[in-house]
């Protein structure tokens, strides 16, 4: 088991790519705090690893709130001890050019996909440095290394967690603290099932695809465990970019 006696706290768990990692962390052995606002999902979700014979709690969060933040990671010792691996992976995405952006929509993605990271990263460094080190992935997107027509604020968002995630490496690595990015493409997740219900569109993201396809939220998740392994011990502040080959052409 790759995570075997590690604790893992994953944001945006509940469902989709979250509940992907989350699963396949406490199947490699690590004890795990789901965190969402969805709370039945949540739930359900950590019910659905206890009956698999892993270690899992459900713990309501909302990324843009401090003391939330504080409330999630003080569980997660409190019941399990420590925190070993935090995961980023809470997102929205909503649609706009530059002029067609609100204030207010900017402000909401900037808030979940930016400054949810921040804090998260910056209430989980303490109880890592207590355990000796840690890891942190956060889920970026290709969007964040390129730019992209029609998600203004979501492609500003993701450019801002991959730098983050540098600036965290750079300052906590002495400290045996790794923080890395995980840059996915399209995913077969709730976020983008309804635009890709329409089969003309699906076809032509697909068409973009040197892979011809969209991922499985478990093709993400297997990219997570890695980073937040041992497997990783010598790799931060890197970007591991998992498109199906978009980014390359």
């Amino acid at each position: 088991m790759r995570l075997k006696g590690k604790v893992a706290l994953i944001t945006g768990g509940a469902r989709g790519q979250g509940a992907a990692e989350a699963k396949l962390f406490a199947k490699e052995g690590a004890k795990v705090v789901i965190c969402d606002v969805l709370e039945k999902e949540g739930t359900r979700t950590a019910a659905e690893i206890a009956e698999n014979g892993g270690d899992a709690i459900f713990v309501r969060l909302d990324v843009t709130k401090e003391e939330e933040w504080k409330k999630a990671v003080d569980t997660a010792v409190a019941k399990f001890g420590k925190l070993d691996i935090l995961v980023n992976n809470a997102g929205i995405l909503r649609m706009g050019s530059v002029e067609e952006e609100s204030v207010k929509q900017w402000d909401q993605v900037m808030d979940v996909n930016a400054k949810g990271v921040f804090l998260g990263t910056k209430y989980a460094i303490p109880v890592m440095r207590k355990a000796g080190g840690g890891s942190i992935v956060n889920i970026s997107s290709v969007a964040g290394m390129i730019g992209s027509a029609g998600i203004t604020s979501y492609t500003a968002s993701k450019g801002a967690v991959r730098l983050l995630t540098k600036a965290t490496a750079v300052q906590y690595g002495k400290e045996k603290i790794r923080c890395n990015s995980i840059h996915p493409g399209g995913v077969q997740t709730e976020m983008i099932a309804d635009f890709l219900k329409d089969p003309k569109q699906r076809q032509q993201v697909e068409a973009t695809i040197p892979l011809g396809r969209i991922a499985q939220p478990e093709e993400i998740a297997n990219c997570a465990l890695f980073l937040a392994s041992e497997d990783a011990s010598y790799v931060t502040g890197a970007e591991l970019i998992v498109d199906g080959g978009m980014y390359a052409s």
